[in-house]
């Protein structure tokens, strides 16, 4: 329930008012949903570099917020009078963030910055952050979802590579789910991981229903889709992969791909980082075909600033530097931009010299032009949890797929008509 009283918090904030007032230096304070040392690093160089020209900001800091628990974890804040002044939000929030009156509109702010070019944005990737004519947040990492492989675990199971499959035409969830049953066989490695699942983030689980056609919930966001036959069919094809096939590990384990502990993980390409010490061949592809044909789903995230800040028109400031075409150059190592002249294989390759361009612009830039965001609707934390609990029957042997997503529905379904 904590969750529910948090995301409960965040939709009162529009009568709370802002923060105090901006007396005195400005001490900034950004949650983000990574530790990485890497992204760490690049934020704080930008941070630094703002800060030499910008006296009146004695410091910046970016506090990392566990993935698993980081909305609920936010919103908790929020509600204690904890406010950070800026703020990654990932894409099943946005509706509540946007909505809400929690954050402050930027456009004024970064239409005004010194070289900004604010038109550069791509119109698609604001889409989810903006309501009436206003954008609430800045869509920084718009990152299609691919398949890492381990292209040395494959051929040591005497399987054919995905970029040969995908040469032959051939790269679909059956054989996805073929190769990574192989491999857990064969060569006694996890076959398939979707990263950042582990049988509790639920909606990163679109990156496979998406091959079948299926959605959590219609366009409208009011129509439950689990009970869908689309859904239907991906969720027992999955079900099979997982406790038949043995294609992808069961709950309660947790290989890690970047340890060489499994054939392929699907995930984005801020975690290419994590290979460059790792001496097994390795490769980059999309999301294998599904019945539906040929997909791309993406993980969004934006950068706002809370209207509870202390410090709102500094952190505005800060959040136009951070984002104006030098830096979003910079943030291309990890997070692909939404900027339309930056959506290149230049522009990415540079930030990224472990991928190859063809990667590149089969997994990211194509991926973009074709791609749906994953899940995200108004009451997101209370869906969530609903979906959680009620999926939880299915990870188990002898499930019956059909009745448990049909217990899914049962439960958001009245949630969704809110």
């Amino acid at each position: 329930m904590v969750a529910v009283a948090a995301a409960a918090s965040l939709l009162a904030l529009t009568a709370c008012g802002g923060g105090d007032a901006e007396d005195g230096p400005a001490t900034l304070r950004m949650t983000i949903w990574s530790s990485s040392p890497d992204h760490l690093a690049l934020l704080n160089g930008i941070a630094d570099e703002y800060r030499k020209s910008h006296p009146d900001v004695t410091a910046i800091t970016f506090d990392s917020l566990p993935l698993e628990n980081y909305t609920t974890t936010l919103t908790t804040q929020l509600a204690g009078g904890n406010a950070p002044d800026l703020a990654w939000v990932l894409e099943s929030s946005a509706p509540d963030f946007v909505r809400s009156g929690a954050l402050v509109p930027l456009e004024d702010t970064l239409r005004a910055a010194s070289d900004y070019d604010y038109d550069d944005l791509q119109p698609s990737t604001t889409k989810l952050w903006t309501a009436d004519d206003h954008l609430y947040a800045y869509p920084f990492s718009t990152s299609p979802f691919g398949v890492f492989v381990n292209t040395d675990l494959v051929k040591k199971a005497g399987q054919r590579t995905p970029a040969e499959l995908i040469k032959a035409g051939t790269w679909t969830w059956d054989a996805a789910f073929a190769l990574g049953s192989a491999v857990q066989s064969k060569a006694g490695k996890a076959g398939l991981v979707v990263r950042d699942f582990d049988y509790k983030t639920w909606d990163n689980l679109a990156t496979v229903w998406g091959g079948w056609g299926a959605e959590a919930w219609s366009a409208d966001g009011k129509t439950c889709g689990f009970d869908k036959p689309e859904m239907v069919a991906a969720m027992t094809a999955l079900h099979e992969a997982i406790f038949t096939a043995k294609a992808l590990p069961g709950p309660g384990t947790a290989p890690d791909f970047f340890a060489g502990d499994a054939a392929m993980t699907i995930t984005q390409i801020s975690r290419a980082s994590l290979l460059k010490d790792q001496t097994f061949g390795w490769d980059l592809v999309p999301l294998p075909a599904g019945p539906a044909g040929e997909y791309s789903v993406i993980g969004q995230a934006g950068i706002g600033v809370l209207k509870k800040s202390a410090h709102v028109d500094a952190a505005t400031d800060f959040l136009a530097f951070l984002t104006d075409p030098a830096n979003s150059t910079k943030l291309a190592r990890f997070f692909p931009p939404p900027r339309k002249s930056q959506l290149n294989t230049e522009t990415l390759a540079a930030g990224n010299p472990l991928l190859e361009p063809e990667q590149l612009q089969a997994v990211v830039i194509d991926g973009i032009d074709s791609g749906t965001v994953k899940p995200s609707h108004v009451g997101s934390a209370e869906i969530g949890q609903q979906v959680r609990s009620a999926l939880d029957p299915l990870w188990k042997p002898g499930a019956d797929v059909r009745a448990v997503l049909g217990s899914v529905c049962a439960a958001i379904a009245p949630l969704l008509k809110q």
